[in-house]
């Protein structure tokens, strides 16, 4: 895969609670400099990261009940609003990962797609938060983000024990059927990983950094100091 389009299937993200607008900042300049895909920051840090990317080829995009997903359906749909109205072209929403256990189904995709309309056009990406979930779970979920309209279906938040997996992306990618499109996200940290969940089918990748990503020569010809 060419160097350009290996990137724009990352969607790096600056999510800590501490991390500071100098942080976002120079995240935000790397990725406009190198021609990542999407940013990923807190819905508080949109009007900021939509000002950092402007003119980049960079999307703006951000979390909605982030990181454990337990604010009501109403204030996650809410969210997602706002930050598409201040620039955000794509909504990464958690799911109420108890309701999900409890075998709230419904209540479920009910929660998905009330986001999915609120962050209209942009697209959605549901959080699974895969760590949590047992195989069942996993293909419950990925129906209810098929079922409400979502585009993406995301392994993780980060914020769990473990991130992405093999095995559960392959459960998310034989859930999908090809009517949605899957992220895997936490612990993609070399760049045998990453094209290791790229081989196996996904469309784009969560990550919390990008040089470590490059190869040697990758880095010496985009002026990266190693």
């Amino acid at each position: 895969m060419k160097t350009a389009d290996f990137l724009k299937t990352l969607d790096v993200a600056v999510l800590k609670p501490e991390a500071s607008m100098h942080e976002l900042l120079h995240v935000a300049e790397l990725c406009a400099d190198l021609g990542v895909g999407t940013l990923c920051v807190k819905s508080c840090d949109v009007r900021f990261a939509v000002e950092c990317l402007r003119g980049s080829q960079t999307k703006p995009i951000a979390v909605v009940g982030f990181p454990h997903g337990n604010t009501l359906g109403s204030v996650k749909a809410i969210e997602a609003q706002m930050a598409v109205a201040q620039g955000a072209e794509e909504i990464d929403m958690v799911i109420n990962v108890s309701a999900l256990k409890d075998g709230d189904v419904e209540g479920v995709q009910d929660e998905i797609q009330s986001v999915v309309t609120a962050s209209y056009p942009a697209p959605v990406k549901v959080i699974l938060e895969t760590a949590l979930l047992t195989t069942a779970e996993i293909r419950k979920g990925v129906a209810c983000a098929i079922k409400a309209g979502a585009a993406f279906v995301k392994t993780s938040t980060g914020f769990a024990s473990n991130g992405a997996t093999p095995e559960a992306v392959k459960t998310m990618l034989a859930a999908s059927k090809g009517k949605i499109k899957v992220k895997a996200s936490g612990g993609i940290r070399t760049r045998e990983d990453a094209e290791a969940y790229l081989a196996m089918g996904c469309e784009r990748l969560g990550v919390g950094q990008v040089v470590p990503l490059l190869t040697a020569a990758e880095k010496k010809r985009l002026g990266i100091d190693a």
